[in-house]
C-alpha cells in the first residue's frame, strides 16, 4: 500500500468520523430530554359544598343565570391507609358564574358565560396566584322518554391564568372539553325530581411534555346523584352527592440539565352539597 492511498483512507476516515459526530450530537441532545423520574401521588378528600343560583327566563327562549358555588374541605385521607385524617373545615375554592342561554326549541339549548374562580389553597399576597378566569361556550341536546329526560351537554372551556409560569410545563390558557350525560326523573304528583349524571373532562392543549404518550388525556371523571325539591313556583333546593376522579401530569422541566420530571397525580374526592335555586 503506497503513501497516497494511506492518505486517502485517512482523510476518508476523518470525514466519516466528522459525519457521525454531526449525527450523534443532535440525537444525544434529543435523547437527553427524557423523563428523569416518574412518581405517583394519591390524594383522597371529602368536601362540603354550598351554593345559590338565580335564574331569569323569558318567553322568547332567552335565559340569564347568576350562581355562586363554595367548596369547603372537611378532611383528607391517608392514601396508603385510606383512613380519614386532619378533620376540620377549610375554604377550598369558589366559583362565581354569569351565564347567558338561549333555547330556540324545547330540546336544544346553547349557552355562554364567564366564571371567576377563587382558589383558597393559594396565598392572598398576589391576586395573580389565586384568581382564575373561565370563559365557556356550550351546546345541550335533550330528549324525553316517558318520565325520564335524557340530555347531553358539550362545553368548551378555557381557564386563564394571570401568574407567571414556565410555558414548557404549564399553559396560561388551558382549553378543556367537558362532556356531560344526564338523566332527570319525574315523579308524578311529587315536588321532587331525582337525577343522575356523569361528566368527562378532556384536555385540549396540554403542553408537549405534559401529554400522555404524545396525546391529550382525560383529566377528570365526575359522577353525581341528587334530587331537586321544588318548594314553590320560584324556589327549590338541590341536594346531591358527587364523586370526582382526577388525573393530572405535573411536569418539571430543567433546561440546564435537560431533565423532565413527571409526577402523575391521582385524586379521589367525595362531595356532599346543597344549593338554593330561585327562578322567575
Amino acid at each position: 500500500m503506497n503513501v497516497e492511498s494511506i492518505k486517502v483512507k485517512s482523510e476518508c476516515l476523518k470525514l466519516v468520523i466528522c459525519l457521525c459526530s454531526l449525527l450523534i450530537v443532535p440525537c444525544s441532545s434529543v435523547l437527553a430530554w427524557e423523563y428523569a423520574s416518574e412518581e405517583k401521588t394519591k390524594e383522597q378528600s371529602v368536601q362540603l359544598r354550598v351554593g345559590a343560583d338565580f335564574t331569569k327566563k323569558w318567553n322568547n327562549g332567552l335565559r340569564l343565570g347568576i350562581s355562586e358555588d363554595v367548596h369547603f374541605d372537611m378532611y383528607n385521607t391517608n392514601p396508603s391507609e385510606y383512613a380519614f385524617t386532619d378533620f376540620g373545615m377549610a375554604f377550598n375554592k369558589s366559583y362565581t358564574t354569569l351565564t347567558f342561554g338561549y333555547a330556540p326549541v324545547q330540546y336544544f339549548k346553547i349557552d355562554a358565560g364567564y366564571t371567576l374562580k377563587l382558589l383558597g389553597t393559594k396565598g392572598y399576597s398576589d391576586y395573580n396566584e389565586f384568581l382564575r378566569h373561565r370563559p365557556f361556550f356550550g351546546i345541550t341536546g335533550s330528549v324525553k322518554a316517558g318520565p325520564v329526560k335524557f340530555s347531553l351537554r358539550e362545553r368548551a372551556m378555557c381557564e386563564i391564568r394571570t401568574d407567571s409560569v414556565n410555558l414548557l410545563e404549564k399553559n396560561l390558557y388551558n382549553w378543556m372539553l367537558r362532556s356531560k350525560f344526564r338523566m332527570d326523573f319525574t315523579v308524578p304528583g311529587k315536588p321532587v325530581k331525582p337525577y343522575l349524571w356523569a361528566e368527562v373532562v378532556n384536555t385540549l392543549n396540554a403542553p408537549e411534555y405534559q401529554q400522555k404518550n404524545g396525546h391529550q388525556y382525560i383529566r377528570r371523571v365526575r359522577t353525581a346523584a341528587g334530587v331537586d325539591w321544588r318548594i314553590n313556583k320560584h324556589n327549590s333546593l338541590n341536594f346531591y352527592y358527587r364523586f370526582n376522579y382526577g388525573y393530572d401530569r405535573d411536569i418539571n422541566v430543567t433546561k440546564k440539565s435537560q431533565k423532565i420530571e413527571l409526577t402523575e397525580e391521582y385524586s379521589y374526592q367525595h362531595a356532599i352539597g346543597i344549593a338554593y335555586n330561585f327562578g322567575w
